[in-house]
């Protein structure tokens, strides 16, 4: 049955849509752009900001474009003198109250409400807002939340709500007094959030942003006493160059090399070689549960933001998880045990610096249970944005550094497994290509799953390998696993083997990546922008299974013994537990 259509008329132009598209959508369909500062498709459309008023033939008020329906022989007028005066005036008593330190401000020159300053010539501000008390909460380890910025433009509220399926912000109190807060008004390190960042990638403004350590960085590199050593996260290479004005998605992995390398790093590694390890360490924990009747499905454990999730939301399937640290955690560990004793260096002066997509993982690198001889096994995190400074802060021309190779020795070498990891879907590829060779007792060809690559909510695949038969399932962000979940506990699906990443599409659109306005998100994908950059590392690499990796193996050989030894377990295990959402 075809779809019905309606015809309009905006600013002149006759258009045919599909019924239940909205005015604004329609516009688009004509090279028609209506600003808004609140609308997010699918997640936030309720006309709260009613920057996107346009006037419609017939009614008596200006209508918001963002929520109106069109209908047969509607007449919208999208520049009229009412509505052009009605945006601005609007603008301008957002900024009346707002916190307008825009020079020194994090989101200069990204910042939605800004842009919208400019295009409508907004050079001063007629309104002076009430006088009012605003929360600065700096208290997580992953992210600050400033008051004094916010619009009430209820995108991070919703994206938490229905994307991630927590709902720990909403709105509260009315009118002027209206306020953007956490549950029972705490401070965020005292709610059960995820530390994902997704409310940051949705805010239009600087309200949200991540607890920066850059100076933290620097200040470690400075330091003669300290060895230095960094890693960059697979996603990481498909989104940095971004920020200096590179198409979404392209590959930047020699450029961002460089980069690190004349910031003054003694060693520059590819998380990667932590995602070989872990898959090492993982499949075989996998492959022993499935075995010996162990604990199924078993579940990866490589995202914090659904670590947190399952301790506080689903604490029933916490044994479930694998025990397995991530691969960045993985790395610090090698890098301060198996690389010190190669190297001849004293663990204690090494200090290692993860490059993440990830704001979740500041939180998780303080986790108590990640230190071997109390010693951290990461120091310090970065986000791809807090990167990205970096860089502008030490006056680099990014896009004409050379393309240079991460240092190769120990812990330098992966495996086009081990790129995937950033995308949904990549952990289980990757424990798949492993997984079935030992199974299969030989180099399986026919290695590339694609049955669990895609966008769509919840991928499943049943495998027959070495005879016996394997049913996996993949999901990613935590709403969507919250409802994977409910099935496996409902009996209503059965699974051996479960990956699920914290945010949607995975790691490709961490809480720490760049920024990508709302306009820009209506006219492109960037996960599978991003994921693409990473599927091409993949297929340049000479190994492509994380087995395969020699460094990987020849730790094993000389300072691991087996997978899951009890030594790997002291390095590269550790353990979860249930959480109270809100203890008295």
């Amino acid at each position: 049955m075809e779809a019905k259509t309606v015809t309009l008329t905006i600013d002149n132009q006759q258009v045919q849509v599909q019924e239940g598209a909205t005015v604004m959508e329609a516009a688009k369909e004509i090279g028609v752009d209506i600003p808004t500062l609140c609308y997010l498709k699918g997640i936030n459309e309720i006309g709260a900001c009613r920057v996107c008023v346009v006037e419609m033939e017939g009614a008596r008020a200006l209508q918001a474009a963002c929520v109106l329906k069109a209908t047969d022989g509607m007449k919208i007028k999208t520049n009229s003198k009412n509505v052009r005066k009605s945006r601005r005036i609007e603008l301008e008593l957002i900024l009346s109250t707002h916190n307008r330190e825009c020079l020194s401000c994090y989101r200069n020159k990204n910042c939605e409400l800004q842009t919208l300053a400019e295009e409508f010539n907004i050079n001063s501000t007629p309104y002076q807002g009430a006088a009012m008390e605003f929360t600065f909460d700096d208290t997580s380890a992953s992210l600050v939340r400033d008051q004094s910025k916010c619009v009430l433009c209820s995108r991070c509220a919703n994206t938490c709500k229905k994307v991630q399926g927590v709902g720990i912000l909403d709105l509260s109190s009315r009118g002027i007094h209206t306020r953007l807060t956490t549950a029972f008004d705490k401070p965020v390190d005292e709610t059960p959030c995820l530390f994902c960042g997704q409310c940051i990638i949705s805010c239009p403004v600087a309200a949200l942003k991540e607890k920066e350590n850059i100076e933290d960085v620097w200040q470690a590199i400075e330091d003669p006493e300290r060895y230095v050593i960094v890693q960059t996260a697979p996603a990481v290479r498909g989104a940095l160059g971004e920020e200096f004005g590179l198409p979404y998605g392209t590959r930047v992995t020699g450029k961002m090399v460089a980069a690190l390398r004349r910031m003054g790093f003694d060693k520059v590694y590819d998380t990667n070689f932590g995602a070989d390890l872990t898959i090492m360490e993982e499949g075989h924990e996998f492959l022993d549960r499935f075995q010996n009747n162990g604990k199924l499905p078993m579940i990866t454990s490589c995202s914090p933001g659904w670590v947190r999730y399952c301790e506080y939301y689903h604490p029933d399937f916490v044994p479930n998880l694998s025990t397995c640290k991530s691969p960045h955690q993985m790395l610090g560990a090698m890098a301060k045990s198996y690389y010190a004793e190669k190297a001849g260096i004293d663990p204690k002066k090494i200090f290692v610096v993860s490059v993440m997509p990830c704001t979740s993982k500041k939180t998780e690198a303080a986790r108590p249970e990640l230190e071997v001889n109390s010693l951290r096994d990461v120091d310090c995190v970065i986000t791809t944005r807090e990167f990205a400074k970096m860089i502008k802060q030490a006056h680099m021309d990014f896009l004409s550094l050379p393309d240079e190779e991460f240092d190769r020795d120990l812990l330098g070498e992966y495996s086009g497994a081990g790129a995937i990891f950033g995308v949904t879907g990549g952990v289980m590829e990757a424990a798949l290509r492993t997984v079935a060779d030992v199974l299969e007792g030989k180099d399986v060809q026919a290695f590339e799953y694609t049955e669990v690559r895609g966008l769509k909510d919840i991928k499943e695949a049943t495998l027959t390998l070495g005879g016996k038969t394997i049913r996996v399932a993949v999901a990613h962000g935590t709403s969507v696993a919250g409802k994977l979940l409910e099935m496996v506990r409902n009996g209503e699906a059965q699974y051996d083997f479960i990956e699920v990443m914290g945010c949607s599409g995975g790691c490709v659109t961490g809480g720490g990546q760049p920024h990508v306005s709302a306009k820009k998100r209506i006219m492109v994908d960037v996960r599978k922008e991003r994921a693409k950059a990473l599927y091409e590392e993949d297929g340049t690499r000479k190994y492509r299974k994380c087995h395969q990796n020699p460094q990987i193996q020849q730790l094993y050989k000389d300072y691991l013994g087996e997978p899951n030894s009890h030594k790997a377990h002291e390095l590269l295990h550790t353990s979860f537990s249930a959480k109270e959402k809100f203890p008295l």
